[in-house]
Formats: structure tokens, sequence, C-alpha cells
């Protein structure tokens, strides 16, 4: 069972500061990695909160593979984001105020693998077409990363 997860076993739904990472993924097509979460039913960037004792960019690249089943390498340091606009309350109650560094990553994968519970489906889109519905922080990211 992961950090969070205990902590939450003794604050409830209660605010809690979340320190995790996410993933801007690229295939070898330039196309960048999406994931169609289980919980808010949004497309959304790899992403997760850090367990104690990992870095942040093994946050990222153990979040990417757990949520998609590929493996990213070359993992470059993009932002930090943290803030009021990073505060969030998931559907089940729990509330956070996240704190998000963000990487870039490549991959070579080509078979994607939803995390059952979490991930509904995993995809590659161009940057020209990415997806319309996504998650506020993965639109801040994208935003800060100068994607959109």
């Amino acid at each position: 069972m992961g950090y969070i997860l205990n902590l939450r076993k003794r604050v409830g739904h209660e605010p809690l500061i979340s320190t995790g990472a996410a993933g801007l993924v690229y295939n070898a097509s330039a196309q960048l990695l999406f994931v169609y979460r289980s919980d808010t039913h949004l497309w959304g960037l790899p992403s997760g909160s850090k367990e104690i004792g990992e870095s942040l960019a093994a946050t990222a690249s153990r979040e990417i593979t757990e949520e998609t089943g590929i493996h990213a390498v070359n993992f470059k340091f993009i932002t930090l984001l943290s803030g009021p606009s990073m505060q969030f309350t998931y559907p089940n109650g729990d509330q956070i105020d996240a704190v998000i560094a963000v990487y870039q990553a490549f991959t070579q994968d080509h078979q994607l693998i939803p995390q059952a519970g979490e991930t509904d489906k995993v995809a590659f889109f161009d940057l020209d077409h990415l997806p319309t519905q996504i998650t506020n922080f993965s639109r801040q990211i994208l935003v800060a990363a100068e994607l959109v």
C-alpha cells in the first residue's frame, strides 16, 4: 500500500499535500502519451504520488510503467507545478494540494497496457490532435510545457 493511501487511513478525506510526478512521454512519431482515468473519466498524463525514499524522476518512471505498461527513458526535468490551482478533490472526496514535478521522456515500446482499476485506456496522440476532455492538472502541465 502506498504512502498517501496509508495517510488516508488516518486523515480521511482531509486535504493532504501530495508530492508527485508526471510524464510527457513521446514515441518515435513524436506523439504524446495519455491515459484515460477510471476515476474522473478524463484523459490525463501518466502521473502519481511519490513513495518514501523515491526520487521524483523514479516516481515518474514507475507511474508511467504502472499506468501504461511501457518503459520510458532519457528523463529530463521540465517544470514544477504547485499552488492554489493544483488543489483537487477526487470523486471519492479525497482532497489534495499537489506539488508535481514534470519530466519529459521517450519510449520505443508499442504495446500499451492500461492498469486495471486506474486507467481504462492508453493511447498516443499527435500534438495537434490532443484529447479535449483532459484533467485540469494535465491541462496545466501542457500549458507550462508550452504544448498548447
